[in-house]
């Protein structure tokens, strides 16, 4: 879900950005307020759309996991095991009720809360972390085409938690899922892998300092480049230019 966020809601803002530059709204929208405030704007409007989706999603999946725990458990259990009674052996349905006992158990072994609170927090971090970067993008160039050459290194880190993750699920607290699940441009999805298996206190909250170190620092570094690369018009833009440009006085 959070790799599915980023690109979607992360492609929203570049393109809100590089609409109000292309149809030159954006110079009048600048002489109201500063363009750090109008990239922001816009990066907590669209996430705010985003949480409100992800709230909705948790609270249906709450609902059918409460239903279905009940279901094992309760009288609709019973009813289906009457049933299977009169068409089942003993030994069957001794199966059948140790199965149901043992998935019981291993639903309330879960930590939902735990995982449903930090699936929150790092989403909202990696969507900051990301969307900040998009923003940038968008200010700097003219076009969806000419953005193509600045996603490429964006999305390199995401691809490679998900790639990494496979192996992070064979060895949770190994060397490599330890390391990554700390660097904010991969520990959304790596230590969001870890959680369920088990990760000590500190391991998380160093991750949890760590990406809001990360994300603060990206929307520093987005901004500087936004506030001048919004008003910028048939620049040719690469990555010295961009350089440039956060480096420069207004």
């Amino acid at each position: 879900l959070i790799y599915m966020f980023i690109f979607v809601y992360g492609a929203q803002i570049m393109q809100s950005v590089l609409d109000e530059k292309t149809n030159r709204i954006v110079e009048v929208i600048v002489s109201s307020v500063r363009p750090f405030q109008l990239m922001m704007g816009k990066v907590l409007g669209v996430g705010a759309v985003g949480l409100t989706q992800i709230l909705i999603w948790i609270a249906l999946m709450t609902t059918l996991s409460t239903v279905g725990i009940g279901l094992l458990s309760g009288g609709g259990n019973e009813v289906m095991m009457e049933a299977a009674a009169q068409q089942m052996p003993q030994e069957a349905i001794s199966q059948n009720q140790e199965m149901a006992a043992n998935i019981q158990t291993m639903i309330a072994s879960i930590p939902v809360v735990k995982i449903l609170l930090c699936f929150l927090f790092y989403f909202l971090g990696a969507y900051f972390l990301y969307g900040a970067l998009y923003a940038a993008v968008g200010s700097a160039v003219d076009s969806p085409q000419d953005a193509q050459q600045f996603m490429f290194p964006i999305i390199i880190p995401i691809i490679a938690s998900i790639m990494a993750m496979f192996f992070v699920l064979d060895d949770p607290n190994g060397g490599l899922a330890v390391t990554l699940s700390m660097i904010p441009f991969t520990s959304p999805i790596i230590m969001m892998a870890r959680i369920p298996f088990g990760v000590p206190d500190w391991q998380l909250a160093l991750s949890m300092v760590l990406l809001i170190a990360g994300f603060v620092g990206t929307i520093y570094v987005a901004g500087r480049i936004y506030r001048i690369g919004i008003l910028m018009y048939g620049v040719k833009v690469n990555w010295k230019v961009m350089k440039k440009w956060f480096t420069m006085k207004v």
